[in-house]
């Protein structure tokens, strides 16, 4: 079970610098709720109350380093079905849907689930008008129930397709939306002959990134950072 703490300190960020010393990891590897920003009392000292957070490690950083997300994206485009496909698809499908539907249910969602399988994935598809609760700011919430879904999957170890969660078809506007974003930067970054930083993203969101480029031989694309401030750096190749 994931462990977390309390932790006292005469201002936020004293007490959060205390939890990444208590889990010996950076910041943003934990998750940091503040219980209390504290006071600095009268005169600075009388009546001064200690802010106070919550902290635990991320349950949902699924980071990949640089090498591990160009493979990504080269497999990808390959087309081929992956490794891990195995005969009891079908099973696990409905093994899936059933945890997904848990999930919907112990957040009062009464949506129905489809589920659709293609050669690389099995899709479960999320049926309702709920859908800005259910993806989450730049589909957060989607990946974290999608992930708990996999998670769930994987723990008697048994070779099947990923699972995927989606909504209202919010998988391929999101798709769109950063292929367009990736080649407008790439046009900046050509023009202006500099490299151009995108926004954090998670693994999913940068290898989209990164196959939207990977064929424009006039511009090469890394990843830097850790966790949740991850971030893909666009260059432009050098000439001459």
């Amino acid at each position: 079970m994931n462990k977390t703490i309390e932790v006292e300190g005469k201002n936020i960020d004293a007490a959060i610098a205390m939890a990444c010393a208590e889990f010996d990891l950076p910041r943003e590897k934990l998750n940091i709720e503040i219980i209390s920003e504290g006071s600095s009392g009268l005169f600075g000292f009388v009546g001064a109350k200690k802010a106070s957070i919550r902290a635990s490690i991320m349950s949902f950083d699924m980071e990949m380093d640089d090498s591990q997300e160009i493979h990504a994206v080269r497999a990808e485009s390959k087309d081929t079905a992956p490794s891990n496909v195995a005969v009891d698809d079908e099973s696990a499908a409905a093994e899936a849907r059933e945890i997904l539907e848990g999930i919907l249910k112990m957040m009062n969602l009464d949506f129905p689930v489809k589920t659709e399988e293609t050669e690389e994935n099995v899709v479960l598809n999320i049926v309702g008008d709920g859908s800005g609760l259910i993806i989450g700011r730049g589909g957060q919430t989607l990946d974290a129930m999608q992930y708990i879904v996999n998670k769930a999957l994987g723990k008697n170890g048994r070779k099947r397709k990923r699972i995927i969660l989606d909504t209202e078809n919010y998988r391929h506007k999101r798709k769109n939306t950063l292929t367009a974003l990736a080649e407008k930067l790439g046009a900046k970054a050509k023009q202006a002959k500099k490299p151009v930083t995108v926004n954090p993203m998670n693994a999913h969101d940068r290898r989209i990134i990164h196959m939207a480029l990977q064929n424009d031989t006039d511009l090469t694309t890394k990843s830097r950072g850790e966790g949740t401030f991850r971030k893909i750096i666009i260059i432009p190749a050098k000439r001459g």
